[in-house]
């Protein structure tokens, strides 16, 4: 497996800011599950159902953790982002090590048709037609769709993994299918099924798809290979979208750490400012709520659900560099380079 090598600097930025605050999510949720299996504070459809929308969104807020242990930029301990991103990796069911190498070829070749994380949208194979069902499909079955696609860079025979790569990722999928065969256990042992599609599934998928649905916002429709370019970027200063972006270790600033994927994800909106205020007269796609992203990117959703060439870009030349791990400045390393 790869490990993210970061420069004194980029140590001491993580070793510096406030994580664990950003965790508060975890008990929370815990909290908010419990009140599901054990109604509280009466047994009413609409305290459940509150209870179940309070539980799917911070079950989203596993996927933007997952999305900082496969950077290892969560702990000092590469060991440490490793071991929790196996276990929401099991919990996700998509191998940690599949996830990680997947959304390295994300940063470094952004909506080009080698970046798997956005298959079928930036592959020029894939027709029209078929990304026009696909996108609904990955929108509201996104729970189902995400294992699918981080699936590909190991079962595909052109895969870029090494072997002892593709071997961390057969003993993940061990790892999982033990998992949720004690966890069903369990739950067929008690006949708790309707507590646990009540208490876990439902919300799961709920997650699923807001999880998508960012992932759609931010990347659907964007022409550039540039990082800054090719992305929409949120960066908010009302309650609400403050909020998610804390809870979701500031995933919505996008552009951002895109280009700087070592980068402790604190210090993103602080280069967001710089850059704009660098960019003069170019006009940077950046929102001051996701819901404008959002309007942004719902028309290609029927359109033309793609990105770089299926949406109008000019096919990236050459082969290009070949990238196994996350560069300090990808406009700087891959891009130009």
């Amino acid at each position: 497996m790869s490990i993210t090598t970061f420069t004194e600097e980029e140590t001491r930025a993580i070793a510096n800011r406030r994580t664990l605050r950003r965790f508060l999510f975890f008990p929370v949720q815990v909290l908010a599950m419990a009140a599901i299996a054990y109604p509280w504070p009466v047994d009413h459809w609409a305290v459940q159902a509150f209870w179940v929308l309070v539980t799917s969104y911070l079950m989203f807020c596993w996927t933007s953790c997952f999305h900082e242990t496969a950077h290892q930029t969560l702990f000092l301990s590469h060991r440490v982002s490793i071991g929790l991103g196996r276990l929401l990796g099991w919990l996700m069911l998509v191998p940690y090590t599949a996830y990680r190498e997947t959304h390295i070829r994300h940063h470094a070749y952004l909506n080009k048709p080698t970046d798997w994380e956005l298959w079928p949208y930036s592959d020029p194979n894939a027709s029209l037609a078929f990304r026009r069902v696909f996108v609904w499909l990955d929108l509201l079955l996104g729970a189902f769709t995400a294992p699918v696609v981080y699936a590909r860079i190991f079962f595909h025979p052109d895969s870029p993994l090494k072997p002892d790569q593709k071997q961390a990722v057969r003993w993940e999928y061990v790892g999982m299918a033990c998992f949720w065969s004690a966890v069903l256990g369990v739950v067929g042992y008690y006949g708790a099924w309707s507590t646990f599609l009540l208490v876990y599934a439902l919300p799961y998928y709920l997650a699923g798809v807001y999880q998508n649905g960012r992932k759609l916002t931010e990347h659907l429709g964007m022409i550039s290979y540039d990082p800054l370019l090719g992305t929409r970027t949120v960066v908010g200063d009302n309650l609400g979208t403050r909020l998610c972006t804390f809870l979701n270790f500031d995933i919505f600033v996008h552009g951002p750490h895109h280009r700087h994927p070592r980068v402790s994800h604190d210090q993103l909106e602080e280069i967001t400012r710089e850059y704009v205020a660098a960019a003069e007269n170019e006009s940077l796609p950046v929102y001051r709520t996701y819901s404008a992203a959002f309007r942004d990117m719902a028309p290609w959703l029927v359109r033309n659900p793609g990105v770089g060439v299926n949406v109008g870009a000019d096919p990236p030349g050459g082969a290009g560099k070949e990238v196994d791990n996350f560069a300090a400045d990808v406009t700087a390393e891959v891009v130009g380079a």
